[in-house]
């Protein structure tokens, strides 16, 4: 096709589209009329043609003969509960008073939305996050909004799960991350910016309002919690918030379906017990602490618990805070100290436990092989500060989540010449290589 026919065929589309708002008796004026013609072009003849339907539709819900779209109307089909759906309506329809919403407003504010320069996306959230309107990201605007989330995607049963003063506090975590920089304690840009990379999740859903209400849309999926149905879901430290939060830094996929591995209330306060029961998964883990302090905080763990003598592992891992703040801590590249399982050593040099960043003695995060200690310190490798009130921790808690993926999506121990086998299985079978050689003790 040439440039011209190009030109030509796109031309054809706006003025399709120019008939189409005319026969709505959507006329704007000639600076909107710019505007939407200039939106336009940032779509496919397909998706503004399944745009174009999904106007009509929600349209006629309205009973407006097709020339706009009510805000009760909107809110059902995008599925968004609370103050923020109304914000979220009059940021769309740009300011109108009469609570219309064109197909104008539709596509441009689509394009700025999701489509628009990085600045744009990151002004149009700060707008929309300042619930109340008036110009400053205040707490009480970041209240509003946790609310709205709590209210779209958390179930019924969890809610009636809990007591009332722990449903009105279990969104605080996340608020409790947030930092106003401003005079009158309100957000800057990069306040909010900051926030929304400490809390992923937050960020996906504040920027997925205007797609599709499909079970995929970011922001929206709280991974399913697989459990013994025998076992008591409060002796649990994880929460469904807690989950959703942790799950904001990983894959759809990664975010679908967790099975308990492990819970030291359950199971025992056992190093060796854990290490068994961590094994019999084939996919990344999630580790959970909640200390005598009453802080809970873990690390995502995207390769399998295998014994070795240094840091292994990749770039996907991270530290996390749940209580009583919720934060994602990512690594930063600073090096390659990403997860450690040391097991079975004799050498004061390398520290038998499992742990994330820093250096020996010095992590981010660790837990001895007794399991009744450890620490947490700030790391470069994720920027992280020290997890808890002290840096040196007493476990009240620990439990272990292994995140279940499809086959081929599993990178480990399916490969070929995997070594299979617990943890202690194959360090024993290591020790005993080692004896036949005499270098057992040497290589401790």
């Amino acid at each position: 096709m040439t440039h011209d026919t190009c030109n030509t065929h796109r031309e054809t589309e706006i003025e399709s589209l120019e008939s189409l708002n005319s026969d709505m008796g959507n006329a704007q004026s000639p600076a909107t009329d710019q505007r939407f013609l200039a939106a336009s072009r940032a779509f496919s003849k397909e998706e503004l043609e399944d745009l174009r339907s999904l106007f009509v539709s929600l349209s006629a819900q309205s009973q407006s003969d097709g020339k706009f779209i009510s805000q009760s109307v909107f809110q059902v089909y995008y599925g968004i509960q609370g103050a923020l759906a109304a914000r979220l309506f009059q940021l769309v329809s740009r300011g109108r008073k009469d609570g219309m919403l064109t197909f104008e407003d539709l596509i441009i504010s689509k394009v700025t939305y999701e489509r628009g320069t990085r600045d744009e996306v990151e002004e149009f959230i700060f707008k929309l996050s300042d619930v109340n309107g008036d110009g400053a990201l205040g707490r009480d605007d970041l209240e509003s909004v946790l609310k709205s989330i709590e209210q779209t995607i958390f179930t019924e049963e969890e809610a009636k799960g809990s007591n009332s003063d722990t449903q009105n506090q279990r969104m605080d975590v996340f608020l409790n991350s947030a930092t106003f920089s401003n005079s009158k304690e309100s957000m800057s840009q990069k306040d909010l910016n900051t926030w929304c990379s400490l809390v992923p999740s937050v960020r996906k859903f504040l920027g997925s309002l205007l797609m599709p209400p499909d079970p995929g849309r970011p922001g929206f999926q709280v991974p399913k919690l697989d459990y013994p149905p025998d076992v008591d879901s409060h002796v649990l430290i994880l929460k469904e918030e807690f989950a959703w939060h942790i799950g904001g830094a990983l894959t759809q996929q990664e975010a679908e379906n967790w099975k308990l591995l492990y819970n030291s209330s359950i199971h025992g306060l056992s190093f060796n017990t854990f290490l068994g029961r961590i094994s019999t998964g084939e996919g990344p883990t999630i580790l959970l602490i909640r200390d005598k302090e009453g802080y809970i905080y873990g690390g995502y763990a995207s390769q399998p618990w295998e014994r070795h003598s240094d840091f292994y592992g990749d770039m996907k891992s991270f530290l996390f805070q749940l209580f009583p703040q919720a934060s994602i801590y990512r690594p930063t590249g600073a090096n390659t100290s990403v997860q450690w399982c040391g097991v079975g050593f004799s050498s004061d040099s390398i520290p038998n436990g499992v742990g994330f960043g820093g250096k020996p003695h010095h992590f981010g995060l660790y837990l001895s092989a007794n399991f009744d200690g450890g620490h947490t310190f700030s790391c470069t490798t994720f920027n992280s500060p020290s997890l808890s009130k002290s840096n040196y921790i007493i476990p009240d808690v620990i439990e272990c989540w292994g995140i279940e993926l499809e086959t081929g999506a599993r990178n480990e121990d399916n490969r070929p010449g995997a070594t299979k086998g617990t943890v202690l299985e194959r360090f024993k079978e290591d020790r005993n290589m080692l004896k036949l050689v005499g270098l057992a003790n040497s290589s401790d």
